[in-house]
């Protein structure tokens, strides 16, 4: 049992949260309150401690607080999801606090979670109750009711208050009740703090049955070596592709740089590093061939790019060929869907511009899009996110770009023009719920306008058909498809034809976007 928290059981105590994340992965995704195929509360966790457990390893750290900005700064630079930054931060409240501490003992513990949970609400605009938020502030204001004089009685006091709190947010919020689920990003604060208390006082909490853990992946993430007479910079990343895709991306990274390596595991995930003088290009051609992750760029003359300060880019996230190659066109960076804030400074510096717009597509990625803006303030980039929550939002914002304006005009009038586009989606349900509509089943087609299900049904055309025309009877002048990589084969065309018929004085614009998940996303004007 341990009388104060120093350096090394920060250590243990984000190796142990890793690790119980790990294993209660699939159980948190479960959790997501919509069943859509691309929830991944739990997945979103796990990369964001995976990436302050690698600041950990690479960089030593003497005292508590200095250890804890590490893992903080580690988990922002990493974080994806709200509950990504949203415990990011709350990390970052704990290293404040404990700045200048060399060994946390009991009461600077119980400072320390006050501060936290304060930093956690102070991050989110409009905080809402049955939330992280609240899992974290039932577990400070528990220890700071107590008197304890032990580090371990202030860990399990603080764990067993957040797993209360975890369990009355079906209370606070309809959404979690309605589905009969707890809050997801709660839950994996939960086992956080469990990690804590097995950290401190050698005994893990007996919540839930443990699962049997997976195997352990090789460890991709250690290759390096020194700089190339002929290329400026060394990008290393790791992506999850299949092998054709890898396949073709090793083609294309020869031919933009050298000392290409890409290993892989055997299970999906590789690691790709190459020299290269375009940046941009080689995250882009691992956005291509699939989901690059942990992206990290070295400069061998130890000297950054100067950006431009009176020059203008936009970085769009987005997955699928079609998307890419659009964006692209208008002249953005483009990160894969769910990034991490350091994906998305990465793109911004890539950019090498000094006003920069960030599209994030998803009400998901748009945390992460406002930490990477604030992490690029600090290197005197001007980084504005518009909160689109669609790609084809995203196409109205770009449509609308004017480099004549001054830049914070022109962010107005993107945003407007995106806020003026309703978006919607179609998808397949990833699993049995109660939605605002009725009952879905797994594999029913959902449609969901502005991220609500507004229509269920059996045959994915049918309900393509019916969503067009409940768009459009609300009014518009320009509908926007994009047809996603699961479509089948005609959709494209049957849909085209319904509104020539049904809706003659439409503009229809039509693009193959891939994107996955989703056969079908409509923009509408």
């Amino acid at each position: 049992m341990l009388d104060t928290l120093d350096a090394a059981a920060v250590r243990r105590w984000c190796a142990t949260g890793l690790a119980g994340l790990r294993r209660h992965e699939h159980e948190i995704n479960q959790l997501n309150v919509y069943p859509v195929p691309d929830g991944d509360t739990g997945s979103n966790l796990v990369l964001t401690l995976a990436a302050a457990d690698q600041a950990l390893a690479v960089d030593e750290a003497g005292s508590v607080g200095q250890a804890l900005r590490l893992m903080a700064r580690g988990a922002l630079l990493g974080a994806r999801g709200n509950s990504g930054v949203i415990v990011a931060q709350l990390l970052r409240g704990m290293a404040d606090r404990l700045e200048s501490t060399p060994a946390a003992g009991a009461a600077d513990l119980v400072g320390a979670l006050s501060t936290a949970a304060k930093a956690g609400y102070a991050a989110v605009a409009e905080p809402v109750e049955g939330t992280i938020l609240t899992v974290a502030s039932a577990a400070a204001r528990a220890v700071a009711d107590d008197d304890p004089t032990a580090l371990a009685t202030v860990a399990r006091t603080a764990a067993d208050a957040a797993a209360e709190a975890l369990a009355r947010t079906p209370s606070q919020l309809p959404v979690l009740a309605a589905a009969g689920v707890v809050d997801a990003g709660g839950r994996g604060l939960v086992v956080l703090l469990d990690a804590l208390v097995e950290v401190v006082s050698g005994d893990a909490p007996q919540r839930v049955t443990e699962p049997t853990p997976p195997p352990p992946r090789p460890d991709l993430t250690g290759m390096r070596e020194a700089g190339s007479a002929d290329y400026a910079y060394e990008v290393q990343y790791l992506l999850d592709a299949d092998d054709e895709a890898v396949a073709r991306l090793r083609t294309r990274l020869g031919v933009l740089g050298d000392s290409l390596v890409v290993v892989g595991t055997g299970e999906g995930t590789w690691n790709v590093h190459v020299h290269v003088n375009d940046v941009g290009a080689a995250v882009e051609a691992g956005i291509t061939a699939g989901r690059p992750y942990q992206i990290s760029v070295t400069r061998f003359e130890e000297q950054t790019v100067v950006p431009d300060p009176q020059a203008r880019g936009a970085v769009v996230v987005a997955s699928g060929d079609g998307l890419v190659e659009l964006f692209r066109g208008e002249g953005a960076v483009v990160v894969g869907a769910g990034p991490s804030t350091g994906e998305v400074l990465a793109a911004v510096r890539a950019t090498r511009a000094g006003q920069v717009v960030v599209l994030p597509n998803d009400p998901n990625a748009q945390a992460v899009a406002g930490a990477a803006a604030d992490e690029a303030a600090a290197e005197d980039l001007r980084v504005r996110v518009v909160p689109t929550h669609s790609p084809v939002q995203a196409l109205a914002a770009l449509a609308v770009r004017d480099p004549k304006r001054r830049f914070d005009d022109d962010v107005i009038a993107m945003a407007e023009a995106a806020g003026a586009c309703r978006y919607a989606e179609v998808c397949y349900a990833s699993r049995d719920a109660l939605t605002v509509v009725g009952r879905c089943r797994a594999g029913d087609v959902l449609a969901l306008v502005e991220g609500e299900v507004h229509l269920i049904g059996g045959e994915l055309t049918a309900v393509c058909r019916k969503l067009l025309d409940q768009l459009l009877g609300g009014g518009g002048e320009l509908v926007s498809l994009l047809v996603g990589a699961d479509a089948p084969d005609g959709l494209a065309d049957t849909l085209t034809a319904h509104l020539a018929r049904g809706w003659p004085f439409v503009e229809v614009q039509l693009y193959h976007g891939g994107q996955p998940h989703y056969p079908l996303v409509v923009g509408v004007e």
